[in-house]
């Protein structure tokens, strides 16, 4: 059996979502130049982008192997992935909106920079990372093959949470205490969790 993502008419739903998800990611990228305030990014912006790259050619290439396609309620779990996929788009984009100028594709940090903390950012540090890491884990689950979803899950979460670690250093170091309060204060990825 082949993932649905690959069966006729499901490719259009599929790929349909996935540009809707990731086109205007595409766009944070291009926007992505020196602004206020020091380049702290240590290439972690470029480590997000490989790794998206390599994680998801390799899940799509593995996903018609038939020893992981998800079999039993494959067109559940096919929307369940499309719908973690939309979810964490539209996550993406309520932390663009709720940063502004300050959401930028590398990291960057000043002293006079707010911490931010409506929205998503009320509950979480890294909610637009949230989103990412949920992207790719949807892409993966709506392959319909379980070897997909951790790869891409892997690859985006690990290149994720190097992005943090960089990021929470540059802040710390240029807006201090009040950032370190907001730390406490916060989990990074899930509320209450991590």
């Amino acid at each position: 059996m082949k993932p649905l993502a690959y069966t006729w008419p499901y490719p259009l739903l599929f790929w349909g979502v996935f540009l809707f998800a990731y086109v205007p990611e595409f766009g944070v990228v291009a926007r992505s130049k020196p602004a206020k305030g020091e380049k702290t990014d240590r290439g972690s912006l470029q480590v997000i982008l490989l790794a998206g790259m390599v994680g998801s050619f390799v899940a799509f290439a593995v996903a018609p192997i038939s020893a992981f396609v998800i079999v039993r309620g494959q067109k559940i779990w096919f929307a369940v992935g499309l719908l973690i996929l939309f979810s964490g788009s539209l996550l993406r984009r309520h932390c663009w909106r709720m940063l502004g100028q300050y959401f930028t594709g590398d990291v960057k940090a000043a002293a006079d920079q707010p911490v931010i903390e409506r929205g998503a950012y009320r509950w979480v540090r890294h909610p637009s990372y949230t989103g990412g890491i949920l992207m790719y884990i949807g892409t993966g689950i709506a392959l319909t093959n379980w070897l997909s979803a951790v790869i891409i899950g892997a690859s985006g979460a690990g290149a994720y949470l190097y992005r943090v670690h960089v990021e929470e250093q540059a802040l710390q170091m240029h807006i201090g205490e009040r950032y370190e309060e907001y730390m406490r204060r916060t989990k990074r990825f899930v509320p209450f969790v991590y």
